[in-house]
């Protein structure tokens, strides 16, 4: 190998950095905090969220959001696991970056209580700019059930697009769903006008 290439390997940035707290027009987003737990139980707890989830199982209570909960807000995973709150740091849902097998995954979910306002598409859009600030390069890769318009039409609106179509297990669901993979490339981002 030559130094040139040692040079620009060495330079290149792997990980975001910590997690932020990220503003947006109507929510912070933030990092977890162990009392976020009974929150977090609360809304995954909620069928209608859990089943539109890959790794959530049913029923879910407060102690599985602790088991989560305490290397999440631990700091020491390379991820970005934003908690969603409003103005009076009410936690309703989360966005997480994180890397899984080589690749960014996004994820994301939304106490049933909060859906249909646009909150989701602002806060995954105030990530994903942050994430790119930091990350400029980085491709981020996500999908949804294929029973899950809310969710692909937020992706959508960002600027994912398509690549795959799959089965994926579903724990709440206790079988294979059809899943709809999709990619972002930092020049296809878009941020949306508030809805």
């Amino acid at each position: 190998m030559n130094a040139a290439v040692l040079q620009k390997t060495s330079s290149t940035v792997t990980t975001p950095g910590p997690c932020p707290v990220i503003t947006t027009e109507r929510l912070v987003l933030r990092p977890h905090k162990i009392t976020d737990a009974t929150a977090i139980a609360e809304s995954l707890g909620d069928f209608k969220v859990a089943r539109m989830l890959a790794r959530v199982p049913q029923p879910y209570d407060r102690q599985d959001a602790l088991d989560w909960l305490v290397p999440h807000a631990s700091g020491i995973l390379p991820d970005w696991t934003l908690a969603i709150t409003t103005g009076d740091d009410t936690h309703i849902g989360a966005v997480c970056l994180e890397p899984r097998r080589g690749q960014w995954r996004l994820g994301y979910w939304l106490n049933r209580l909060y859906w249909d306002r646009g909150y989701m598409t602002e806060a995954v859009a105030g990530a994903l700019e942050r994430f790119f600030r930091r990350m400029p390069e980085a491709q981020v890769f996500s999908g949804a059930f294929a029973d899950n318009l809310a969710s692909l039409n937020v992706q959508k609106k960002l600027g994912f697009t398509i690549v795959d179509a799959n089965q994926l297990f579903s724990l709440s669901r206790n079988r294979l769903v059809p899943h709809i993979e999709t990619m972002l490339l930092p020049e296809d981002f878009r941020r949306p006008a508030r809805p």
